[in-house]
């Protein structure tokens, strides 16, 4: 069964791209990382991507298949990334051919958010459920959606970009001009920069630095009145993201992970209050919100499960 056997997971970010083998929800191996901007055009980047595999499969020759995130839009079905998230000059690139050239073995491709999604209903906190929706709280919004048991990627693979659905028609531009995006509230960046002007408009000098996730949550476990009103302000713009996603898709579950959704129960317990208040009662109370399981590796993990899962069913 799959639980057994070896698969690759590439995660590629704006910064870096990670290789590691896999099994089930174990890491056994990685390889040295590639770092993006090292590298102009996708054939120079994937002539070290195929470097990094074929060494990682010298080692494991029992590998079965490999599976690649990409920051952007991917069309599944076609194995193509467009328009990459970070990374100029990607416009449809075949992936999947290009992984399967170099390696052998059969490849799968699809947006990191989805990986991640993947990895969550395969794997972990949202096992055994057949509606979902997982999200990751970074420097921007990420999510994934399964609904009927299906990845939902829609008709050019840009399902599932809860980022840049708008919690206000009068918001703040977002990056393809619309106005409103959620992650243009409660993205890193963002929560920095506002963090910073509610402590200014009260007379407290602040570094940039310290008005990031990680010192507001230690800020508001301390007292800081500034640092709570800031995370009951993420979640109660969160909530009004999730409730459109809720009442448009019905999940039986919102899985959250992500740096921002570290923060725990400075998020999760106000983010519950305003879901509660504003969602038609027995709605609310069929809905789990779960923290996500899996980590910085969750993309990983989704990839190497995808793609040996595909490659089973290519074979069945």
């Amino acid at each position: 069964m799959a639980e057994d056997m070896l698969s690759i997971g590439v995660d590629m970010g704006g910064t870096s791209i990670k290789f590691a083998v896999v099994r089930g929800t174990e890491i056994i191996d990685r390889a040295e990382p590639v770092r993006t901007q090292d590298f102009v055009a996708p054939d120079a980047i994937f002539a070290e991507v195929g470097k990094r595999l074929r060494e990682l499969i010298a080692r494991y020759p029992q590998v079965k298949a490999v599976g690649m995130g990409i920051p952007g839009f991917v069309d599944h079905d076609k194995g193509i990334a467009d328009s990459l998230t970070n990374v100029p000059g990607w416009y449809d690139v075949p992936v999947r051919a290009m992984l399967e050239e170099m390696t052998g073995l059969p490849a799968a491709v699809d947006n990191d958010a989805n990986c991640m999604a993947y990895a969550e209903w395969k794997l972990g906190a949202g096992k055994g459920l057949n509606d979902l929706v997982c999200l990751t709280l970074g420097t921007g919004v990420g999510s994934g959606i399964v609904a009927n048991g299906r990845m939902l990627r829609g008709s050019l693979g840009a399902a599932g970009e809860l980022g840049h659905v708008s919690i206000d028609y009068q918001g703040r531009p977002g990056y393809y001009h619309n106005f409103g995006a959620l992650e243009n509230y409660i993205g890193h960046p963002r929560i920095q920069e506002d963090a910073a002007a509610a402590y200014a408009a009260a007379g407290q000098e602040k570094s940039f630095e310290d008005c990031a996730p990680y010192p507001l949550e230690l800020a508001a476990k301390e007292g800081d009145a500034i640092a709570l009103e800031m995370w009951d302000s993420i979640a109660r713009k969160l909530a009004t993201g999730l409730l459109n996603c809720h009442y448009l898709l019905n999940p039986a579950a919102f899985i959250i992970g992500g740096g921002v959704a570290k923060a725990g129960e400075l998020l999760m317990a106000p983010l519950r209050g305003y879901l509660k208040a504003q969602m038609y009662a027995p709605h609310y109370a069929r809905l789990q919100i779960l923290p996500a399981m899996f980590s910085n590796d969750a993309g990983i993990i989704g990839a190497a499960r995808m793609a040996l899962e595909e490659a089973e069913n290519r074979q069945a």
